[in-house]
C-alpha cells in the first residue's frame, strides 16, 4: 500500500493529473463556447453587444486560464503519445517539467498580450 501511495508523489502521476482535469474543465468549457457561437445566429448587434463584454480584466484573466488549460491539456498529450511511442527513459521527469513550464510560458504569454 505504502508503495502505492509513493506513486502518487511521481511527477508523472501530477501530469496524468493535470491531463485529466484540464481535459474536463475543456470539456465542462465547451456548452458555453457553443452558447456564445449561437449569439452569432441572433445577429451582429447582439453578438457584438456581448463580446464587449469581454474587454473586462476578469474576461481577460479567464482567457488566460484557458489557455492554460489548451496548453497544459497539450502538453499532456504530447507526453502521453511519447510514452506509446518511444522507449521508456529516466528522463521522463524533465519531459513533464519542460511540459508544465511551456504550459505556464504560452498561458502568460496570452495574459500579457491580452492586457
Amino acid at each position: 500500500m505504502s508503495r502505492y501511495l509513493g506513486a502518487r508523489n511521481h511527477a508523472n502521476y501530477w501530469a496524468f493529473v493535470v491531463h485529466r482535469v484540464s481535459g474536463v474543465l475543456l470539456a465542462a468549457f465547451l456548452p458555453v463556447h457553443f452558447w456564445v457561437l449561437g449569439w452569432a445566429l441572433h445577429g451582429q448587434a447582439a453578438l457584438q453587444s456581448f463580446l464587449s463584454w469581454t474587454d473586462n480584466p476578469w474576461a481577460k484573466l479567464g482567457e488566460g486560464g484557458l489557455a492554460l488549460l489548451l496548453a497544459a491539456h497539450l502538453a499532456g498529450g504530447l507526453r502521453v503519445l511519447m510514452i506509446e511511442a518511444l522507449p521508456w527513459h529516466d528522463r521522463q521527469k524533465s519531459a513533464v517539467a519542460l511540459s508544465a513550464g511551456l504550459s505556464l510560458f504560452v498561458a502568460l504569454a496570452f495574459l500579457l498580450r491580452a492586457f
